[in-house]
């Protein structure tokens, strides 16, 4: 039978209801570690943050499919659109193993899941005709008769909104959202105030989604565009060296006049140019000219290029001796000039001119090459060889031709837009080349060098729509901020942004034309996409057309700013963008940009989120992800979805982030999804009626899902749901009670929800929030605690035992640790965290580590029942006899007789809980377990 139209329109979602959340955070951590080879970021690795595609994939498919009376149906039609099933998994595996290894692989489906995602290839990577198994219980489950996503997607959209569906993504950054949703067959509307951000994601759906004949037809525009770009800059005759070998990279370095002797000095951190092969740079004092030549030279020994290592730039000063004897030193900062007025950092460097583009004679700071990475083809014809090469006097010659060159043509090609143009406007980010280097124009962070490389790229490729995409990525590979790294056989550059800030160097590389031209010839695996992809530049709030689904990723309390950043690249395709994208705003627009985490963040949201909610049926869906850092976060979000007109149905917790991508190393991160719907009626209630409903709701939620989690595990699955997607649920619950009033008690919850916010102040929603997620986290009582005696526990005794609980689960992520933390308002919850705690292995200290710490003073955990019984298990591991044991602990815990039996309970429980734990290095939990068990005991035979 064939859905009909709209026969869905008032069905609850899937994602309203489950959402598997551990199988979405394995795959979306494999994808994440994917790095260089995830399906987008071969059109620009400079945009950080990219929320995985398995997960928007999930998200489209969650706000599509209906959820039924038969939830375990359900799951697995997801599953198996997710490729999670066990056949497609199979098969995944089977795509990383040689055909002689492809019988273990029955060894790797037995693993836990997770196991299995690190072996499989990704599903996205796997040929749909992989996917022909699915189809038959697909269609058998929705009444559908698909044969591939595009056409399920097409008639589940029918039965929902009576069409295709369209996703809307008003925040699109790099595009994935956007090129997931019009891959499965979505139509997409995406949009960003951010052109660089409209560029990616044009690319996005526009190249990787282009046809196979599309394809073939950019791949001979490529060839030609390279062509062109090699003549023109092979007619400079600077890149060769006239005996067949290529330059691949320069190496420059700052030089500065030392005060006490009137030496020039380069400034290079570190003398080693590549480890592996043993080359370094070493000075050569010319007296007669106070200068120093550098020589690079290959060395014998490790110890030799260990000596190198400590060059002329050491904790800030110029460390030189023209001698080899007296030792000079100046603080670098003294030879700026640097100096405080009010809160600025300020100093005396010349500010550069638009008309320049290298240091004039009288700057402090001059610049010169120090060597080149010439390569030339193997005599084989197959593979390169390399060379490090000194600059001799015809180096120097060929790098006056170029200076030469952008000289005369600088002013031409400015106003031409092949080389930027444009002031560097002051920022968090902008200040710094300003203030380090006295940069004022955005091409004054290439050299001449990189003006002529890139100027003669730009003015072939940027008026076509397909190659413009590329030259920010091309971009990211040249500049005066690409650090040269001298690990490797052929050592090698950084990108420019390898971080998210503007960091200027003492010394760096910069490429030949051979190692950034293969941009222009960047192939990716087609996905072709067919369904209809607008893509525009404009301000969220400024949105015109409805949509039936949204799926937004907003840029809350985000770290990275890319309304400065991406100027970096504006500079260059502001002037002569493509025709097609030149409606679109060539500016970053910064004041308009929703940024941060205070009241202006808060307004352009409500804004933007009030636009969306308008423009979308009654039946619409909102997934709102943000990753969690604040811990105001949930009040703003509440503040957020009242103010708009929206109200939550559902939310989930996904590990989206990697160790290798969080720089500090504590702080992981996960993604939260908020399900929003459009709030139809003005209800009204009083707080002292929500205590009640708040716990119903909560209750349900998770009783809900455990009950789906055991189902799950009678089958021989894994569950579906640690504590902390349970949390997550008891938060979703909360907030769906919470938003679904318009008024509480007679207040207006949107004139609340948009009234300024006073610091220190707390709102009446701050104050809701807090109640609700209280109640959510106070119905998560662990097996064998009554409610009662769990509530009477202090919050740093329940968070301890919770995460003890959390351990034995396997899920040891430092997020979940911050995020019950927070929820069990533990302020210092460091204290009782394991100093070798990592972000993805993190863990209580045992007994054995407290020792005799924290059983007094300021610490939240002093003076408890808790500490009294984690010193008194320490005690009986270091096999102190029971009887002094016990006399301590009643000396250590306060009114002991009433306490007596919550103390045994505390012990069996850690004794569970720390059975069976894998060991740590110093540290046993087993015997940890063995000693708990011994201390229950006693205290449950103790005759007073």
């Amino acid at each position: 039978m064939t859905l009909q139209p709209f026969e869905w329109k008032d069905h609850p979602a899937l994602i309203e209801y489950l959402f598997p959340v551990q199988k979405i955070s394995a795959e979306s951590f494999k994808e994440q570690m994917a790095g260089a080879g995830k399906t987008l970021t071969a059109l620009g690795s400079y945009w950080k943050g990219r929320k995985p595609l398995i997960l928007n994939k999930a998200c489209v498919l969650g706000c599509l499919l209906p959820v039924t009376q038969n939830r375990l149906k359900d799951l697995e039609i997801f599953e198996l659109l997710m490729g999670m099933d066990g056949e497609t998994m199979q098969k995944r595996i089977e795509a990383t193993l040689p055909a002689s290894k492809q019988y273990t692989v029955g060894e790797y489906l037995v693993l836990p899941y997770n196991e299995q995602v690190r072996k499989a290839k990704r599903s996205e990577e796997l040929s749909n005709s992989l996917f022909s198994h699915i189809w038959k219980r697909v269609n058998e489950h929705l009444g559908t008769s698909a044969t591939s996503f595009p056409e399920l997607v097409e008639q589940i959209g029918v039965a929902r909104f009576g069409r295709r569906p369209k996703v809307a993504d008003v925040f699109c950054g790099s595009g994935q959202i956007p090129f997931e949703a019009a891959r499965l067959g979505c139509d997409v509307y995406a949009s960003d105030l951010n052109p660089i951000a409209c560029l990616l994601t044009w690319g996005g759906v526009n190249i990787v989604g282009a046809s196979q004949e599309k394809r073939a037809d950019i791949a001979k525009t490529q060839k030609k565009l390279a062509m062109k770009v090699q003549r023109e800059i092979d007619a400079l005759g600077v890149e060769t060296d006239g005996t067949g070998w290529r330059a691949k990279a320069f190496l420059y370095c700052l030089e500065v006049k030392c005060p006490e002797t009137g030496w020039m000095v380069p400034l290079i951190p570190n003398f080693i140019i590549n480890k592996q092969i043993k080359v370094i740079a070493k000075l050569i004092p010319m007296p007669a000219e106070k200068r120093y030549d550098i020589e690079v030279m290959s060395v014998d020994t490790d110890a030799q290029v260990e000596n190198a290592k400590v060059g002329t730039v050491q904790g800030g000063e110029v460390v030189h001796s023209p001698d080899g004897i007296t030792i000079y030193r100046t603080k670098i900062s003294s030879l700026r000039g640097d100096y405080r007025e009010g809160d600025e950092n300020k100093n005396r460097l010349r500010m550069w001119k638009k008309s320049d583009f290298r240091p004039r004679p009288d700057d402090l700071f001059q610049e010169r090459p120090y060597c080149v990475q010439w390569m030339k083809k193997k005599a084989t014809g197959k593979g390169y060889e390399y060379q490090f090469r000194s600059i001799k006097a015809e180096d120097r010659a060929r790098e006056q031709k170029v200076i030469d060159f952008i000289g005369s043509h600088l002013a031409e090609w400015q106003e031409k837009g092949f080389v930027p143009d444009m002031v560097i406007e002051k920022g968090y980010n902008t200040d710094q080349p300003i203030r380090e280097r006295g940069w004022t124009h955005w091409h004054h962070l290439f050299n001449p060098r990189q003006l002529h490389i890139m100027g003669v790229i730009n003015k072939f490729v940027t008026h076509i729509p397909e190659f413009a995409v590329m030259l920010p990525a091309m971009l990211n590979l040249q500049s005066k901020l690409c650090a040269w790294h001298n690990d490797g056989r052929k050592g090698g550059l950084q990108n420019v942004f390898s971080n998210q800030a503007l960091n200027t160097l003492y010394n760096y590389g910069s490429r030949g034309l051979l190692d950034i031209i293969h941009y222009l010839y960047k192939d990716t695996k087609s996905h072709f996409i067919f369904s209809d992809a607008i893509v525009n530049s404009h301000p969220a709030q400024d949105l015109e057309v409805e949509n039936d689904i949204y799926i937004n990723d907003p840029p809350y309390g985000d770290a990275v700013k890319y309304e400065e950043i991406t100027e970096f690249f504006i500079a260059w395709l502001r002037k002569n963008p493509p025709a097609e994208l030149a409606h679109w705003t060539w500016d970053s627009r910064r004041s308009l940009a929703i940024k941060g985490e205070d009241e202006g963040f808060r307004q352009g949201m409500v804004a933007a989120y009030r636009k969306m909610a308008h423009k979308m049926p009654d039946n619409g869906i909102h997934v709102l992800m943000f990753t969690h850092k604040s811990g105001s976060i949930w009040s703003d979000m509440a503040n957020i979805i009242w103010a708009s007109g929206l109200q939550v149905t559902a939310a989930w917790y996904v590990v989206t982030e990697t160790d290798s991508a969080l720089r500090q190393g504590a702080n992981v991160t996960g993604t939260i999804m908020l399900v929003l719907r459009k709030r139809h009626k003005q209800l009204e209630t009083f707080r002292d009626d929500l205590g009640w409903e708040i716990e119903e709701a909560v209750k349900e939620q998770v009783e809900s899902l455990v009950g789906l989690d055991k189902s799950v595990k009678a089958q021989g699955s894994e569950g579906l749901y640690s504590d902390a997607d349970l949390q997550m649920a008891g938060y979703a619950a909360s907030l769906k009670v919470l938003t679904a009033y318009s008024t509480i008690d007679g207040k207006n919850m949107t004139n609340e929800a948009e009234a300024p916010h006073q610091k220190g102040k707390k709102t009446v929603v701050d104050e809701l929030i807090d109640f609700a997620v209280q109640t959510a986290v106070q119905f998560l009582v662990p097996v064998g605690f009554e409610k009662a005696e769990w509530q009477k526990l202090a919050p740093v005794e329940r968070f301890y035992l919770k995460m003890a609980e959390m351990e034995h689960q396997g899920s040891k992520t430092l997020d979940n640790y911050q995020n019950f933390a927070k929820a069990f308002k533990v302020r210092h919850f460091d204290q009782l965290m394991s100093d070798a705690s990592k972000a993805n292995s993190a863990r209580l200290k045992l007994s054995t580590e407290f020792k005799s710490s924290m059983m007094s003073g300021d610490a939240e955990i002093s003076g408890t029942p808790l500490r009294a019984m984690l010193y008194a298990i320490y005690e009986v591991s270091k096999e102190v006899e029971v009887e002094d044991v016990l006399l301590h602990l009643m000396e250590n815990c306060p009114n002991y007789m009433p306490t007596k039996s919550i103390l045994v309970k505390m012990a069996d429980y850690l004794a569970e809980k720390r059975e069976g734990l894998k060991p740590t290095s110093k540290f046993r939990s087993d015997s940890e377990a063995s000693a708990a068990r011994v201390l229950a005991e006693a205290i449950r035979n103790q005759r007073l």
